[in-house]
């Protein structure tokens, strides 16, 4: 509560400081605040058109001075601009394009209102359509920032892991593996929902999505209460591209690479009041190769030391797909359905060749090892949809009610083979197989209702229940030479069956409404009670988890200042349930020295979050400056002890406190219409502290963590369009050691053709750096550890897309809803006015 009432003083202050500020400038007779405002409706209905561009252009030299996105309730306002003379723009999707008659600004002249702006609707062929300029690739939202995806060229071959570390706030390692203001622990949905394989392995289910299909990634920092309460850094939410057209298309895309390759194929067919979608897309890697090198010292009780020498080489194979079936049908004017059914698969093998372990005690060989690995981590996954809308006369009301079933089937398995010696005579071998299921069964009702017929107060509120099961079937093989028939090994603690259910029903409400012209609210209460039960098939070990429930608040505020300017603060309280990967109990001993297995009874963390963050537009450039504070109890973290023969354990426990203090800035510049730049740099410091008294296990670490990003897109004649990109990870603090630092770089040229319906280009990444070597460390009173990855990630390809087909466009009159799980720990739309 302290640090809450903090924060509202500091958001206080911030607000004198700022109004004063503007109070000053309007004041100053030399310097008007120069503005142009106005509202866009939609001709004949007068409904306003929320999210339109609107343009300030310089009649003289027709160059883009200013730039604005219209608010919920269609209001736009310009500013920050000299004496002229100048013509509005405005342009949304489904509708004619707006230009104003010359408008001249002078000191006697400073402050134009345009009144209502009516634009029309239009049915266009979409090859047609031409796009001059750069769209905005980020926009700022009072409770997310949006990266708007489609608009980037250089992201064709790729999938949503290379759109992720693309976005502000977010951080993505060598394997995938996502995090938002250095937490791990965030909810990535897909259109609004999450299914059974995210839940298992964000980092796996990225590799699924191709880059061609997404149209935004919305990073949601504080999200409100209609939102699970899991995930303390936030939420991810994939918006794939979607259409309100008439007709019937084909789009071809594909990419071959020096290391991967693509082919996709989307279909969609629209007629009349129905609609289907049919895609299917393959992704192949290969060529992928690298290395690690481990070198671990053990500290004995009587001071003695173990050193452990790991080398091997590495290579990897991998083949993913996803395939989609939607369909969606208008019942009248305010009842729809919508359908859909998605299937996944993912085939990644991967290989150790000639891992070779040496062991020396006091600096004297005491034994040489030498093995292959073979990991096969293999699933498939289907997703169910269902969802009715229904929408009133009265604007804005909505009542929705969803249906998810979701299954990812694993397998996650290992062959670890001993050699004599050479690689011609293997001694014995180990076989573990791991065979997973995650099941989802999910009900979810939403009603929204604007109070006493006003659009600035809107009351939302709804419930929901998720049933989850979770199994994993493991067993350990033996088998002696190269052909011995493998044997299990009895014993429960390495052949079981895992069970592992999951009970969470939610209740929520939610308050917006806008006060005092320029304030906008949003505060809602969530909870959620649940309820679990584990069990072991082929022993008498019960685990004995206790039911829970948590009441989760939310509270967001923002303050729309003069020239574009706002300031937010916002608080809420967010809940970890830990996922599959922390819970299973199979022992992964894929490498003998470095052992890990999950932990059944661990228990949800718990983590308040505080932000205050500031954003500008000035001369074509928008710039944000947000400062955060994460408070974790109860945070899951590893416990790494030593066993016989020097092997080291790992397993998880609720032990750990974080703090977090941070801030990140990002922006975007418009140099010109064919020229601009984005980037950003995400800093924060952290504390991590496992809480435990016995020196043996006692740890505490702390330290600053940087990453920043920069993207550049430049407009060449012909249609030929030049970009490049490059990403930084810094130094990551961790509660035991470090992991390394790295980079990654990308430069395309695309070239348009045959009326834009098709594209061809050439890419090529990371054409500096033959090898990525990442270095990792690990620090406990007993182990030393200090290792390193390599990857050789060099890569070239070539790019084509194209579209067959025709269709005219018909503007939304509806949106859509869904079913949305936001909550395993795991590897509403807003605008400046509502929400």
């Amino acid at each position: 509560m302290k640090t809450l009432n903090q924060l509202l003083i500091a958001f206080l202050i911030l607000n004198a400081i700022l109004v004063q500020q503007t109070h000053a400038q309007t004041t100053e007779a030399v310097k008007p605040v120069y503005q142009i405002l106005g509202k866009i409706f939609e001709k004949d209905k007068d409904e306003p058109i929320p999210y339109a561009a609107v343009s300030l252009i310089d009649a003289t030299t027709d160059k883009t001075v200013a730039g604005a996105v219209a608010g919920f309730d269609g209001e736009f306002i310009l500013a920050n601009f000299g004496d002229g003379t100048y013509k509005i723009q405005i342009s949304f999707m489904g509708f004619q394009s707006y230009s104003s008659q010359p408008i001249t600004i002078s000191a006697t002249n400073f402050r134009v209102d345009l009144g209502k702006i009516q634009l029309e609707t239009e049915a266009v062929a979409l090859q047609e359509v031409t796009v001059t300029g750069q769209r905005d690739l980020f926009e700022e939202k009072v409770d997310r920032t949006i990266y708007n995806a489609e608009n980037d060229k250089t992201l064709i071959g790729g999938d949503a892991t290379d759109v992720m570390r693309r976005v502000p706030m977010l951080s993505v390692d060598m394997d995938g593996n996502v995090s938002m203001r250095g937490s791990s622990n965030i909810l990535v949905l897909i259109n609004g929902k999450q299914s059974a394989i995210v839940a298992s392995n964000v980092a796996d289910a990225l590799k699924q999505i191709p880059a061609e299909e997404i149209k935004s990634i919305e990073v949601i920092t504080s999200p409100s209460a209609k939102y699970d309460a899991e995930g303390t850094g936030g939420v991810i939410n994939i918006v794939t591209k979607k259409n309100n057209l008439q007709g019937a298309t084909l789009n071809i895309n594909s990419s071959a690479g020096l290391r991967g390759s693509n082919l996709g194929l989307n279909a969609s067919l629209k007629r009349g009041k129905m609609g289907w979608t049919l895609g299917g897309f393959g992704r192949a890697g290969y060529n992928i190769r690298g290395f690690f090198d481990n070198q671990q010292t053990v500290t004995n009780a009587d001071g003695t030391a173990l050193q452990i020498n790991q080398y091997a080489d590495t290579r990897s194979n991998m083949i993913f797909g996803r395939y989609n079936l939607g369909w969606d049908y208008e019942l009248d004017k305010y009842n729809f359905l919508t359908a859909s059914v998605s299937l996944g698969l993912r085939n990644m093998q991967n290989w150790q060749d000639g891992l070779s372990t040496e062991t020396f005690f006091e600096e004297t060989l005491v034994s040489s090892v030498l093995r292959d690995v073979s990991v096969n981590n293999l699933s498939n996954n289907v997703d169910v949809n269902f969802n009715y809308t229904k929408t009133y006369e009265k604007p804005l009301k909505e009542f929705s009610i969803s249906g998810l079933y979701s299954q990812n089937n694993l397998t996650n398995d290992f062959i670890n083979s001993l050699y004599n010696g050479t690689f011609d005579d293997i001694l014995s071998r180990i076989k573990n197989n791991n065979l997973g299921t995650n099941q989802e069964y999910t009900i979810q009702l939403d009603y929204v209702t604007p109070i006493a017929n006003s659009k600035n107060k809107i009351l939302e509120y709804g419930a929901k229940n998720i049933l989850r099961r979770a199994t994993s079937d493991f067993a350990y093989f033996t088998a002696t030479g190269s052909d011995g028939e493998f044997v299990e090994i009895d014993d429960v603690n390495f052949s079981n069956e895992f069970t592992y259910d999951q009970n969470v029903t939610a209740a929520y409400a939610s308050y917006t409404t806008n006060f005092l012209k320029k304030y906008a609210f949003k505060g809602g209460l969530r909870y959620e009670y649940t309820t679990i039960s584990a069990d072991f098939r082929n022993s008498e070990i019960e685990a004995d988890i206790p039911s829970y429930g948590v009441i989760v608040p939310s509270v967001n505020l923002s303050r729309r200042l003069e020239n574009g300017r706002m300031i937010k603060a916002a608080y809420n309280k967010r809940v970890q349930r830990p996922s599959l990967n922390f819970l299973n109990p199979n022992i992964n001993a894929a490498n003998p020295q470095q052992i890990s297995q999950g932990n059944p009874l661990l228990d949800p963390e718990l983590t308040d979050n505080y932000e205050l963050s500031y954003s500008t537009f000035s001369k074509g450039t928008t710039i944000n400056f947000t400062t955060f504070f994460r408070n974790t109890t109860g945070s899951i973290q590893p416990v790494r002890t030593v066993q016989e023969d020097d092997i080291i354990f790992t397993t998880f426990e609720n032990i750990g406190r974080e703090k977090a203090y941070g801030l990140s800035i990002f922006s975007n510049i418009t140099l010109s219409d064919k020229f601009s730049l984005n980037g950003s740099v995400d800093g924060y410091y952290a504390r991590l502290n496992n809480g435990l008294d016995d020196p043996l296990y006692a740890a505490a670490n702390d330290g600053f963590v940087f990453s920043g990003r920069i993207f550049a897109n430049y407009s060449l004649p012909n249609n030929w369009q030049l970009q490049s990109f490059a990403f930084m990870r810094g130094r990551q603090v961790q509660l035991q050691g470090t992991a390394g630092a790295f980079g990654i770089y990308s430069l395309n040229i695309n070239k348009q053709f045959n009326e834009k319906r098709g594209s061809i280009g050439f890419g090529a990444e990371n054409f500096f750096t033959p090898v990525f070597r990442i270095n990792n460390e690990l620090i406990t009173p007993t182990i030393m550890q200090q290792s390193t990855i390599g990857m050789r990630n060099m890569n070239f390809k070539v790019n084509f897309n194209y579209r067959l087909g025709k269709l005219t466009m018909e503007p939304s009159r509806r949106k859509r809803r869904g079913v949305t799980n936001d909550d395993l720990k795991g590897g509403g739309e807003g605008n400046e006015n509502m929400n």
